[in-house]
């Protein structure tokens, strides 16, 4: 994703606290204040002691145009004019308290209630939202004393962004990494659009002769595992040739780019498209539906959350040539084998708690054909779009969905742009189950 002003969310005036912890990944904390300066927000700068040593107070007060704050109790002449109740200002003026990066000592302090720097003094006074993004090596993040107070955080309220995966400073690979300043700025602007929705259906109900129409607000995905695998496979008849089929991926990027909105830890599982990866997304590419397959299975276990949107190959070729077939009089016959159905084996192999998602694209008896696949592959949800109408299936920015749920339920999603579709899909999927319809779309 491009860091120019067009890509970035509108936080026009918002105010924004950020605090800075002692972590090597404090050094993205400088992109992260330009970040959020282009999307218009005003940032004030909080440090520990311990981030100095990662990246100068002067970087950052440059970058944010205010004076970065350290010390409870300042010396010189901000200690004149009241600045040891500085705290209890900027808790506040804050329409956000973000902590990236936060550090295993940090989180602790903040889930127990210390109060032993400017930070954790605002923390405490602060009446507006907070949001940490963890940044340690893999086993500081997945020891239990991290989680315990990680999930401390989440219960008093607070908005627990995950760790990314990848090459830790250590030389470790794993969850632990500070998700990319990007993603950061995207997840701040989702949250406080919420507060906004929140305060718009308070002041509603309190107003009910007032005809606002407001959005349901997105369902929270925070501490939530989920794989969501996008995009056509190429089944290769030799070197030059493959079977495919039109799918661009858009469809499985953007309940992707949602998830990880909504606080997932996401994984992509991408076939082969030009899309960029959408912000805070782990992708991985494949080719072939073998790959797939294997790139699925391989994390099944480990997810709470299943999205197969992929257009997946039915039939490989069985034979492939190791070199280019050459053109000769009359036809070409292709012996062609089943590849694998990830799908089912995903439900032969359901783990406790985990739900699964299937797409169906059917041209014809669409319904019956969708919960006889739910059925058939021990799926909870599966999503019907029929190719051949307009605006809906491969290649297109808009679709047009049936939603049926295991117990009976189910809801026609008109046309619209597929970045709502993947909204509404994660609404019903994170939301209780309604009762069923009765009906048949």
């Amino acid at each position: 994703m491009s860091d120019s002003p067009a890509s970035l969310p509108n936080l026009s005036r918002r105010r924004i606290l950020l605090g800075v912890t002692g972590s090597i990944a404090a050094y993205k904390s400088a992109l992260l204040v330009r970040l959020l300066k282009k999307s218009g927000a005003y940032v004030q700068v909080l440090m520990t002691e311990g981030a100095s040593r990662f990246i100068s107070p002067l970087t950052l007060g440059t970058l944010s145009e205010r004076e970065v704050l350290t010390e409870i109790f300042p010396e010189g002449p901000s200690s004149e004019d009241g600045g040891w109740t500085k705290h209890v200002d900027l808790g506040l003026w804050a329409d956000l308290l973000v902590v990236a990066p936060a550090t295993a000592q940090t989180l602790a302090k903040l889930a127990h209630g210390f109060c032993d720097s400017m930070l954790t003094a605002t923390a405490l006074s602060a009446r507006c939202p907070m949001m940490v993004c963890p940044a340690m090596d893999r086993d500081m993040y997945t020891h239990p004393s991290t989680q315990r107070n990680l999930t401390l955080l989440r219960e008093d309220g607070h908005i627990v962004m995950p760790a990314a995966h990848g090459e830790l400073a250590s030389g470790l690979v794993g969850q632990g990494r500070m998700p990319e300043p990007n993603a950061i700025v995207q997840r701040i602007a989702h949250e406080l659009e919420d507060r906004a929705f929140a305060a718009d259906r308070d002041a509603h109900e309190k107003a009910p002769n007032e005809t606002r129409a407001v959005e349901k607000p997105n369902d929270s995905l925070d501490g939530k595992r989920v794989l969501v695998t996008a995009g056509p496979t190429q089944e290769p008849v030799d070197p030059v040739r493959m079977l495919t089929n039109p799918s661009t991926g858009t469809m499985g990027f953007e309940v992707a780019r949602e998830a990880a909105r909504r606080g997932a830890d996401v994984t992509l599982v991408a076939g082969p498209t030009s899309l960029d990866t959408p912000p805070g997304v782990t992708r991985v590419d494949v080719r072939t539906t073998e790959e797939m397959h294997e790139a699925v299975q391989s994390r099944r276990e480990e997810v709470d959350l299943v999205v197969m949107a992929a257009a997946v190959a039915d039939y490989t070729p069985k034979n492939p040539s190791d070199s280019k077939q050459k053109k000769e009089d009359g036809n070409l016959v292709l012996h062609l084998r089943r590849t694998p159905d990830i799908l089912k084996t995903l439900g032969e192999h359901k783990q406790p708690g985990q739900t699964l998602v299937g797409f169906a694209l059917e041209t014809d008896d669409g319904p019956a054909n969708a919960r006889r696949k739910i059925e058939r592959k021990n799926l909870d949800w599966i999503v019907l779009n029929d190719p051949k109408e307009e605006g809906a299936g491969f290649g297109t920015k808009t679709n047009r969905v049936t939603l049926f749920h295991r117990d009976g339920y189910a809801e026609e999603v008109p046309l619209q742009s597929k970045s709502q579709v993947a909204r509404i899909l994660l609404d019903r999927v994170t939301a209780s189950v309604p009762e069923p319809s009765g009906e048949t779309p």
